[in-house]
């Protein structure tokens, strides 16, 4: 996923996050003070909690002067003194919240709430004073109506319309109360994401499956149970991490612990407790409402997609229920084998969902002859790492070379420069990957820089990979089973996107395109990590150093399909879910629990499967910045296998696709995208690549 860090703020799209330092070498405050680590690199170990608050509040200051100085040029407005000014103000601001925001994602503190709680009202102050400024819109406006005859090139005209728009969607052509209602709304909406986020993180850190009877760990591998294992080693901890309670969910032979474990881990933000967030969603949904009507539009949903690739909710919805059918019979399908294999077992049971994942297991050793503890040993994170380097050496000609002398911000996470084909600087990639307590849960890639290339500074961007994979035991180093591995591959996509980046603007570059096209750079990413062409090169049993054999691999071809229907079905029932719970008329009696209920019945959803998120812990739609964008995963996904079917013609590192395709990275949202891809492709992107792909016709 992409990260959106600062979606509280709507000034987002003119973020330039730039390495610029506010002060010299006697700035009192730690966040501020002038870096002298290589490339001006965040020094970390030197930040101090308490001087957050100031630095915002300087950083909010400075923003205001900023623009103020750009309200009060008497010149009328020119490109350079109007949207150049824009990019490059509030360095200071840009800054601390580049910092702030990204460190408190991956490792919250009760301290670090709090700062954000009061911080978030300030900055929907700064954006109400921005955007419903009359003065400031109208010289956007007269740039935007003449700009056919100021010979602006195409990355300066997609900027200024990208202002307009913003301004516009931001409240500038409302009246003075509908812009303070707009205003109120905006700053509750921070406040209540705050709130779930939070609520989320701590309702995932109150549960702990406490085993101290060894035979209730029957059926789980020795890895499991040591990763598990307390110092004292006379019990074992299973938690809501993905690490520990999907192997569980895989492998316990205790059916009722499986139970407690699986309602744990989809029941989060639903248990009526101080956690609860199904009164937080009925606010947000009925603010989101609000605002939407506000602006003019039929819903929240409509007011979102207007800007995006899909347009309308009715096109998005149309290939979410293009690819519903044959995913749902497929899933039915599958059910049928798993209870069949149940029967055979003398289970005496009937499938239920914390079964699914356990009995999955089962038939894939039983068919397949497979299962990830087979695989993992030949998956060292280090090698599957050092494999998604490689691949973008050969694609893209990049080189990635680890420093020991940049700083980072929590034990374990790693430093790397990255090379051009001439050894030219391109940025600094940072990698995250265990899970801890203070980290939300998931994986992302967001920035501590934005790169830009204006007014005489030529900024290289500074990128970063939080994830939560398995992490080492003992002596036996972090191996990834598949599902792992295929995420740092998607997750080291977005980085390319941002790393790659050659904009101009800081708005467009790297990963600030259309929502809905962002996620063909990190889902085609994956497919090179189990390609059979590639895999050899980098999975490598992590005693014996041989290479993964040719048996192993066809086997992992053969049951590439295999569970499809069930992953297929979950996803696009949460992007449906999040799609219809925005397209709702009147939130006043609206339950989540409820709503999920009824969508159910409508979709006939088989109850053995959840939705991927449930509402009160999809922090993707109410913590983050995907609400009303979680089917942008398959919009994105058949532009990806329409993509990598050139590549499967061409072969996997075909230069000339490859260059072509680096082109579609570099330009970030510089250009038009369908344009560009159609460049690329050659033709309109087929929707059945992504049903071939993922064995549903």
């Amino acid at each position: 996923m992409r990260k959106i860090i600062y979606s509280l703020f709507a000034l987002s799209i003119m973020l330039t996050q730039t390495a610029c330092n506010s002060g010299g070498s006697d700035e009192k405050n730690s966040i501020l003070k002038e870096s002298n680590a290589p490339f001006g690199a965040p020094e970390f170990g030197n930040f101090k909690v308490e001087d957050y608050k100031e630095a915002f509040d300087r950083g909010f200051a400075e923003k205001r002067a900023d623009i103020k100085r750009i309200i009060e040029n008497s010149e009328a407005p020119t490109y350079a003194n109007t949207i150049d000014a824009l990019e490059i103000s509030g360095k200071t601001l840009e800054k601390v919240t580049s910092i702030f925001f990204t460190l408190n994602e991956s490792d919250n503190t009760e301290e670090m709430t709090e700062i954000e709680n009061y911080v978030v009202p300030k900055m929907t102050e700064l954006n109400g004073y921005i955007f419903m400024n009359d003065t400031l819109f109208n010289r956007i406006r007269t740039l935007y109506d003449t700009k056919e005859s100021l010979g602006l090139n195409e990355e300066q005209c997609i900027v200024l319309e990208n202002y307009y728009n913003s301004f516009v969607r931001g409240g500038a052509l409302l009246n003075a109360d509908d812009k303070a209602t707009l205003l109120d709304i905006d700053t509750k909406l921070g406040l209540a994401s705050i709130k779930f986020s939070s609520n989320l993180l701590a309702d995932n850190k109150a549960f702990k499956l406490v085993i101290t009877d060894e035979k209730e760990l029957a059926g789980l591998p020795q890895n499991v149970i040591d990763s598990a294992a307390s110092e004292d080693g006379k019990s074992w901890v299973f938690t809501l991490d993905k690490p520990s309670c999907i192997p569980f969910l895989q492998y316990a032979d205790n059916r009722e612990l499986r139970k407690q474990v699986y309602l744990a881990y989809y029941g989060r933000g639903d248990n009526s407790n101080a956690n609860d967030n199904k009164a937080i969603i009925k606010e947000i949904l009925q603010l989101r409402q609000q605002k939407a009507k506000l602006l003019g539009f039929d819903s929240f949903a409509h007011f979102v997609l207007d800007e995006k690739m899909a347009k309308t909710p009715e096109a998005a919805l149309e290939l979410l229920e293009r690819i519903w059918q044959p995913a749902v019979k497929s899933a039915s399908d599958e059910r049928a084998e798993l209870q069949k294999l149940a029967d055979r077992e003398g289970a005496g049971i009937k499938i239920e969902g914390w079964d699914w994942f356990y009995y999955t297991e089962k038939l894939r050793k039983e068919k397949y002859a497979l299962n990830d503890e087979d695989i993992k040993p030949y998956f060292k994170l280090e090698n599957v790492l050092q494999g998604a380097f490689d691949c973008a050496g050969k694609l893209y000609g990049v080189k990635f070379v680890k420093r020991g002398d940049i700083p980072v911000y929590y034990n374990g996470v790693e430093a790397y420069e990255v090379l051009d084909s001439n050894n030219g600087h391109l940025g600094i990639f940072y990698t995250d990957f265990f899970p801890r307590a203070s980290k939300r849960q998931g994986a992302w890639m967001t920035n501590f820089v934005n790169q830009r290339n204006i007014c005489g500074e030529n900024v290289r961007p500074m990128i970063v990979n939080v994830c939560n994979f398995t992490p080492p035991q003992g002596e036996t180093p972090a191996l990834l089973n598949i599902d792992e591995t295929r995420t740092l591959f998607h997750e080291f996509g977005h980085a390319l996107h941002g790393l790659l980046t050659q904009a101009h603007y800081p708005s467009v570059s790297g990963t600030n395109v259309k929502h809905d096209f962002v996620e063909l750079f990190s889902q085609i990413n994956e497919k090179w990590s189990v390609h059979p062409e590639v895999m050899p090169t980098f999975a490598k049993h992590y005693i014996t150093g041989e290479a993964i054999p040719a048996a192993l691999i066809e086997k992992m071809q053969k049951s590439s399909h295999f569970n499809s229907g069930f992953e297929t079905t979950e996803l696009v029932a949460a992007a449906l879910l999040d799609m219809k719970m925005h397209l709702v008329e009147n939130y006043d009696n609206f339950d989540c629990n409820e709503f999920e209920k009824e969508l159910r019945r409508e979709l006939g959803f088989i109850p053995e499967i959840e939705y991927r998120y449930r509402s009160t812990n999809f922090a993707h739609v109410f913590g983050g910045g995907y609400a009303v964008g979680y089917y942008a995963y398959l919009w994105a996904e058949v532009l990806d296998c329409d993509a990598f079917e050139l590549f499967l013609e061409k072969g996997v590192f075909d230069k000339e696709t490859a260059g072509s395709f680096k082109q579609l990275i570099e330009m970030g949202g510089s250009k038009d995208p369908m344009r560009e891809y159609r460049r690329f492709r050659g033709a309109e992107p087929n929707p059945d690549a992504l049903l071939r792909a993922r064995g549903l016709i």
